[in-house]
């Protein structure tokens, strides 16, 4: 798991102040590719009063407007989705996308989300591993065979397939020690959640190499990845309150932005992000809170070449 550091960056998706602005979208999504960023990723909120856009569809707009990028889920949550309309919709995005998609996945942060959709949370588990199998088997295989307490499939076919073989890379979102487990016997990365520290995510590291020798897996097969907040500003002070004030209307968490955050000066910032690096994260994404067309040039040109 060693080697050159890939940079991400999170695609505005979030829209507090106003309507949609496609334009930002794409301007900053062209711009973002042509600094260099290496991917482009989105998160996923179905319900809620937060006004997020779905990530699939933003990733098929931005399929068409990109050359080269790579884009990402940073995560579906996947034991409300089906996995057979998924598989269809991630397979079509890979192909539209010349082969780009990487495909995050993860259980949801809270239980209560489940029940909504018709689902019971208490083996929500059960249908993510079931969802990841049956997905793996309709990519792979000409006549698709599952046999699971939720899917049953007996020569299901689907086409087109994705272009990646054998599949879009999965990774799974994971903070605990049965969801590092579970992304390393099911997945081919791990993604570091954003609303945990570095000191956490540096134990977290540790648990997943050892997971992966006890597995036989070869690290090099596996990407270790991190989602950053950040925000440069001269300004410390006003740095962190705008954090502090995105967090309260994003997540209803004010203080966590303070906890999970880098923020300050480029050098301040270069630092947090090279402390994330030197823990083991080989694929850092970065997520500004504001600004995010000027953060993406002082991200570009000022931190990132100086780590």
């Amino acid at each position: 798991m060693a080697g050159k550091i890939s940079w991400g960056i999170s695609i505005p998706q979030v829209f507090f102040d106003g309507p949609i602005d496609m334009l930002l979208i794409e301007r900053w999504s062209k711009r973002a590719e042509d600094l260099g960023f290496e991917s482009l990723w989105t998160q996923e909120a179905i319900t809620g009063a937060v006004p997020i856009l779905e990530p699939v569809t933003l990733l098929s707009y931005l399929a068409a407007i990109t050359q080269k990028v790579r884009l990402g889920t940073s995560v579906i949550v996947a034991p409300v989705r089906n996995p057979i309309q998924l598989a269809k919709s991630l397979g079509s995005l890979d192909r539209m996308s010349e082969g780009r998609l990487t495909v995050g996945l993860g259980l949801g942060g809270n239980p209560n989300d489940i029940p909504p959709f018709g689902i019971s949370a208490e083996k929500r588990v059960q249908r993510f591993t079931e969802i990841i199998g049956v997905m793996k088997e309709l990519w792979t295989q000409p006549e698709a065979h599952f046999q699971g307490e939720f899917w049953q499939l007996d020569g299901l076919k689907m086409e087109p397939k994705p272009l990646q073989k054998p599949h879009p890379p999965i990774w799974l979102g994971a903070r605990h020690t049965n969801a590092l487990r579970r992304a390393v016997r099911h997945g081919d990365g791990w993604m570091g959640a954003g609303s945990s520290d570095t000191d956490s995510f540096v134990t977290a590291v540790d648990q997943t190499k050892m997971y992966l020798e006890e597995a036989g897996r070869d690290p090099r097969s596996f990407t270790i990845s991190k989602r950053v907040y950040v925000a440069v500003d001269n300004d410390e002070d006003r740095a962190e309150g705008r954090l502090k004030e995105w967090f309260g209307k994003r997540y209803g968490n004010a203080d966590m932005a303070s906890q999970v955050s880098v923020w300050g000066s480029t050098a301040r910032v270069t630092e947090g992000l090279a402390k994330v690096t030197r823990s083991g994260a080989e694929m850092v994404l970065l997520n500004p809170a504001f600004d995010d067309m000027e953060h993406l040039d002082a991200l570009a040109e000022e931190v990132i070449p100086n780590i």
